[in-house]
């Protein structure tokens, strides 16, 4: 069977100082698969997007913020992702340098900088925590992993540079 991911983007973005990551606290809707977690910002491409183009539509609609400077981090590979088990492939960013200012909510939930070494004190996805290190660490190779998903946990991760 050929593999057909949902492509999407997730950004993290780094406060002037970059002591801070601002994160959506997924508490807007009831349905939503990531209730009560905390996220990067990000989310499907559309059909005629690049992704640097998909991240910088999905900042300026989530965060009113317009990008100005971003790194791609890395890429992940989630097999079995998505709430009916659909595979997911997402394109992971740093957002170095934007203008706007952040509102205190969007339609996913609260919008608030995170002191980055707290980060991983947050509820979140569980295999968040095996990535996020990677997002900010200072190597500056791309890293590519891969995570398959059963009934909403990862069973494993692995990853390259």
């Amino acid at each position: 069977m050929p593999y057909t991911p949902i492509l999407a983007t997730l950004g993290y973005v780094l406060s002037a100082d970059r002591t801070h990551v601002l994160m959506v606290h997924r508490t807007a809707r009831t349905d939503d698969q990531q209730l009560g977690k905390y996220n990067g910002l990000g989310g499907k491409l559309e059909p005629h997007e690049d992704v640097a183009a998909g991240m910088r539509r999905e900042l300026r609609e989530e965060a009113r913020l317009e990008v100005t400077a971003m790194r791609l981090r890395g890429t992940i590979s989630w097999p079995g992702f998505g709430a009916q088990g659909e595979d997911w492939f997402g394109f992971v960013f740093v957002i170095d340098g934007f203008t706007g200012d952040v509102p205190a909510h969007n339609a996913e939930g609260t919008l608030s900088w995170v002191p980055r070494e707290r980060l991983l004190e947050l509820p979140m996805w569980e295999g968040d925590r095996h990535f996020l290190p990677l997002v900010f660490d200072e190597d500056p190779r791309p890293f590519h992993g891969v995570m398959p998903y059963e009934g909403g946990r990862p069973v494993s991760w692995t990853m390259s540079r």
